[in-house]
């Protein structure tokens, strides 16, 4: 009921394919669209790349997702929600989020260039404990 009330918030009607992209963001955290289209088509065979893009696109347009661009890596996308960063591991490529305070150094550095922000993308690349110990 969760994901359907999210879709209706954002004036789009909750169909069994939208219902389901919006819950496999939500278990996944961030997935790419070729990660999405295999495990959709687990519960929708039928369904087209093409119908997953509209999808995600007519998602991306309400703000009800966001996109994750990352140098060398294949777009990923979540569920838009509170300001966060990412960090990335270079050597597994684990994608994690991470918090930050919007009022931080960057805020007041955005404020004093007079722009009006729309979008910030923070991706910060690193190794991860686990593969530190390798």
């Amino acid at each position: 009921m969760k994901h359907e009330h999210l879709l209706k918030s954002h004036q789009l009607k909750a169909t069994p394919q939208r219902l389901a992209i919006i819950q496999l963001m939500h278990q996944a955290g961030h997935i790419s669209i070729d990660e999405l289209y295999q495990k959709i088509r687990e519960k929708f065979s039928s369904i087209s790349l093409a119908t997953l893009y509209k999808n995600v696109n007519t998602m991306l347009d309400v703000t009800l997702i966001r996109e994750i661009k990352i140098a060398g890596q294949k777009t990923k996308y979540e569920i838009e929600k509170e300001a966060h960063a990412h960090i990335m591991c270079k050597s597994c490529g684990e994608l994690k989020d991470i918090e930050y305070d919007p009022h931080s150094i960057l805020q007041k550095s955005i404020e004093m260039s007079h722009y009006k922000a729309e979008d910030i993308s923070i991706v910060i690349s690193g190794v991860c404990p686990e593969c530190q110990k390798k």
